[in-house]
């Protein structure tokens, strides 16, 4: 099979469903973050997905499982790790999160970033 140059994801092309949630209340420490996302690819194998994620103001618990690369388009958050360590993200950071990762995400002023994740298949 022949992959072309049709199945190239142009994401400000494709018109994918916004899907809006709100987290489990069990995970939110601060606020209403409501949140939304465009996942504008998924693999066959189901382990990488690419799209566009956006949050409103709040606070709340994080656990990967998968790999994130991420870059912030707009707003700000702090990211803080079980020790209390933390890093502030804004518009046109570009980081990766390793699977593994335990803390929070704040949002400081509503977020939307481009995410790359890739979760390993559990052996």
């Amino acid at each position: 099979m022949t992959i072309g140059i049709d199945s190239i994801i142009d994401f400000a092309a494709i018109n994918t469903a916004v899907e809006r949630y709100k987290l489990d209340a069990n995970k939110v420490l601060q606020g209403d973050p409501k949140q939304q996302l465009q996942n504008h690819y998924s693999s066959d194998c189901n382990q990488f997905h690419t799209g566009v994620w956006q949050g409103d103001v709040g606070c709340w618990k994080v656990d990967y499982s998968e790999h994130e690369y991420c870059e912030i388009l707009a707003g700000a958050s702090v990211i803080t790790d079980n020790e209390g360590n933390q890093t502030t993200v804004k518009t046109g950071d570009r980081f990766v999160i390793p699977a593994g990762f335990t803390g929070t995400w704040e949002v400081l002023e509503n977020c939307r970033k481009v995410y790359v994740i890739f979760e390993s298949k559990q052996q």
